[in-house]
């Protein structure tokens, strides 16, 4: 996990696995890694990386709850009766950017995964480099 603010959510599935890998950032401040949360657009991809490899979820849609709402942590998001039968990610951030009235979620699906002897995807391998201080 990225240890600059983000969380895993105790109870939820972990990268790949099918069930629901739920996640708490900060917008603004501790590294605010979620600032930019309202700006993702269905089909975007989002990239975890572990030490087994870097899991690829495709962005579906995003949703404004209250805090009080953790059905959104549930194995299939919002979907109490329901088992699961694929990877979800579930992003979560305070809502408005300055504010805790609301929570924004953005929500993900599991299209692929990449071992990590295979280096970092093509489309991020640029970015990797230059995170690890090699590019």
């Amino acid at each position: 996990m990225d240890t600059l603010g983000l969380g895993h959510y105790n109870g939820t599935a972990m990268p790949g696995a099918i069930g629901n890998f739920a996640v708490a950032g900060h917008r603004q401040t501790h590294g605010a890694v979620l600032d930019n949360i309202h700006t993702l657009v269905p089909g975007d991809k989002i990239y975890v990386q572990t030490r087994d490899g870097y899991y690829v979820y495709i962005f579906r849609n995003n949703q404004i709850v209250l805090p009080s709402s953790t059905d959104v942590l549930l194995p299939v998001p919002t979907q109490p009766a329901a088992t699961p039968t694929e990877g979800y990610l579930t992003m979560t951030s305070c809502n408005p950017r300055f504010g805790s009235e609301e929570r924004i979620i953005a929500y993900s699906v599991l299209d692929h995964w990449q071992p990590a002897s295979a280096g970092p995807p093509a489309e991020i391998a640029t970015q990797v480099a230059r995170a690890l201080g090699k590019g």
